[in-house]
């Protein structure tokens, strides 16, 4: 099957490219020179021009300060992009994969966050992002919105400066020998390749809808950050960061966890926990199984 992958060149996308290659599709990696999602007319001539039977937009404009000063270039990529893709899908008569967030949410619940909980975005990003699942939801034939959080993965984040979380943590307890990290922000850390499985698993898959997807369990940065040396046998000194030391310039939600309800009512849940996916990727899975055996 032919599948157009969104974004192709960017931390999820080259993951999501490689697992729909794995699973026998062709895929075509379509990155930022080959379609402009907020140019209607960019996006039909691609899609057209290949014909694909699934869509997967991995596409995003997802620095959140950014989004803050540039609102309208945020809904321009994040929405009217979405809203263009669900066009030029159900145009093609393709199946659309759209990838959102759990920035959707304000963070003040206490329990995992399901898909019939309501939104209330803190910030352009995240509302930028509800926007285009509703453009999705309106105008798609067939599509899975899939909600996601705390993202890594091998490929380099063009929007975090080509580092992600666990590797920021790398090299900085490498140069220092101690990191301080804030343990006031709760998330379900979750690693783009296992994701990427997970989209693979739903396309599929005839439950179309809402969908979220993220690694099971949950932890504070702090936590990760722990885990992230451990498991890569690295000798830090972790301190818990002052609630006031590191400010964020744009509000963030303090609890993002995500439940994956709809998947596991549908018999589609394909994640294991945080802790697995983390050894997954540092290539600790020895030290994984040891942990749980003892």
């Amino acid at each position: 099957m032919k599948v157009a992958v969104i974004g192709a060149n960017g931390q999820l996308g080259t993951d999501t490219a490689r697992a729909f290659e794995d699973s026998g599709d062709e895929v075509v990696a379509l990155a930022h020179g080959d379609v402009e999602i907020a140019d209607r007319d960019s996006v039909f001539a691609a899609l057209r021009g290949q014909r694909p039977r699934i869509v997967v937009n991995t596409a995003a404009m997802h620095h959140v300060d950014n989004c803050e000063r540039e609102p309208e270039r945020a809904f321009a990529v994040n929405a009217l992009g979405a809203r263009n893709l669900a066009l030029a899908a159900r145009d093609i008569d393709a199946l659309l994969i759209h990838v959102s967030t759990d920035y959707v949410f304000d963070g003040a619940k206490t329990s995992p966050y399901v898909e019939t909980d309501y939104p209330r975005p803190l910030n352009a990003y995240g509302n930028s992002k509800l926007a285009g699942e509703h453009f999705v939801e309106c105008v798609a034939e067939r599509y899975f919105v899939v909600r996601t959080s705390g993202l890594y993965g091998k490929a380099p984040c063009r929007a975090k400066g080509g580092r992600n979380f666990v590797e920021l943590m790398l090299k900085l307890g490498r140069e220092r020998g101690e990191v301080r990290v804030v343990d006031d922000e709760r998330v379900s850390p979750t690693n783009t390749r296992e994701l990427a499985r997970q989209i693979v698993a739903l396309s599929r898959s005839d439950a179309y809808g809402l969908y979220h997807a993220t690694a099971e369990s949950s932890c504070s940065w702090h936590e990760f950050a722990q885990a992230i040396f451990a498991l890569s046998q690295t000798t830090v000194n972790v301190k818990v960061a002052s609630p006031d030391e590191f400010l964020a310039k744009t509000p963030r939600p303090k609890y993002s966890v995500l439940e994956n309800r709809a998947l596991k009512l549908a018999g589609l849940n394909t994640f294991g926990t945080w802790e697995e996916g983390l050894c997954d990727y540092l290539g600790a899975s020895r030290l994984c199984a040891a942990g749980r055996a003892q």
